[in-house]
């Protein structure tokens, strides 16, 4: 078998890997896979590819092999494959490569974690019980490429037409958008806004009727995983860090000026401003590609590495079906990012809308297995 690196990857990130490429039909679990599934899926992606929409944050662009084939896709019908037929698909057009990061920790394996779509109470105005704002996209933010020299990926935009970073969460939390940005609805407390802010998407069960809120830029300041605050620190144990730990733990502790649980959100300067939309469609949320996530079919990658409609299979034991870890084997398609979601082989998984689909992708972070497949006319480095 070949080592080989994507030159499309290697290119654009600091942590070194290898790419080792297998035979299609050595893929893990291939026997059990519903191509026809994850095909529907690719062929969304290329469909938006093909017609060169704008995706709701910008990532690589799409190699001249990839687009080439997501034209052809596009150009095709129907988008509906039988399994065999779906499968003779990938297997003819795409090659697998074992990404094997060369990180810190020395593992050599892919880290998977997943998350969800919330479903919370919400209103449009305050109330005594829903008094915490979700903020629309300040009129002063300028959102910037991925690989912008100031390390940041938004800005604000001053009247003389300066760009300087954006507050981050502490001082927005007291009152930097003033004037600069309109709330849209308000939730429970500062810790569900979070919650909301990390997976990217919200449904709102409103007095009126169902809404969601849709992902609409960023404040551009790095994320940083409270969560692993709290596991350094000896609050919460690595076995039992999950959504709702994390989400308890900062009830427990406070929320409110000088209170240690509002200390610790405020420790993550990254922030989201959204978009809602009260025409509530029966899809998933819209990921960061601009289309509905499909559960256990779509999930966010590094965008600086990977194009969005990438395939990647995912192999991992993870507790994706009951609370104890089974085999998770699957083609997945690249249809979302993430600001936590940085590295070779480092993937987030979709796992649906509501408390179970959270309760799932609360309990996921594990290692494992990060195979991309790229189109087989895709240039490829030895």
């Amino acid at each position: 078998m070949m080592a080989a690196s994507p030159n499309l990857a290697q290119t654009a990130h600091k942590t070194p890997f290898s790419a080792r490429e297998i035979p299609f039909a050595d893929l893990p679990g291939i026997e059990r896979e519903d191509f026809g599934a994850a095909f529907e899926v690719f062929a969304a992606s290329c469909k938006a590819l093909a017609e060169d929409r704008p995706p709701l944050r910008i990532g690589r662009r799409p190699s001249p092999a990839l687009l080439a084939l997501c034209r052809r896709v596009a150009e095709e019908a129907p988008i509906q494959r039988d399994v065999q037929t779906a499968r003779a698909f990938f297997a003819q057009n795409f090659r697998p490569f074992v990404i094997e990061p060369h990180d810190a920790n020395g593992t050599g394996q892919a880290f998977f974690t997943g998350y969800y779509e919330p479903v919370v109470e919400a209103s449009l105005t305050p109330t005594p019980f829903l008094a915490t704002p979700i903020f629309g996209r300040p009129h002063d933010l300028v959102s910037l490429p991925f690989d912008h020299p100031s390390g940041l990926t938004a800005m604000r935009r001053c009247a003389d037409g300066r760009l300087v970073p954006y507050p981050d969460r502490a001082a927005i939390a007291a009152g930097a958008l003033c004037g600069h940005a309109a709330p849209l609805a308000y939730v429970r407390d500062e810790a569900e806004a979070f919650l909301i802010h990390v997976q990217g998407s919200a449904r709102l069960l409103l007095p009126e009727g169902e809404a969601r809120l849709v992902y609409a830029g960023r404040n551009g300041h790095p994320y940083r995983s409270i969560g692993r605050m709290l596991i350094e620190r000896g609050e919460i144990s690595p076995q039992s860090m999950s959504l709702a730990a994390l989400k308890g733990w900062i009830r427990a502790h406070g929320q409110k000026s000088g209170e240690a649980g509002l200390a610790l959100l405020h420790a993550n300067p990254s922030y989201i401003f959204f978009h809602l939309e009260k025409a509530l469609s029966s899809e998933g949320p819209i990921g960061g590609a601009g289309l509905p996530l499909t559960p256990l079919l779509s999930l966010a990658i590094d965008r600086s590495l990977w194009p969005y409609g990438t395939p990647v299979w995912i192999d991992a034991r993870l507790p994706w079906e009951t609370p104890e870890p089974t085999p998770f084997q699957r083609l997945m398609i690249a249809q979302d990012t993430g600001s936590a979601i940085v590295g070779p082989a480092r993937a987030d998984l979709f796992m649906g809308s509501g408390e179970a689909a959270g309760a799932r992708a609360g309990d996921i972070r594990h290692h494992g297995t990060f195979i991309v497949l790229l189109p087989r006319d895709e240039e490829v480095l030895p």
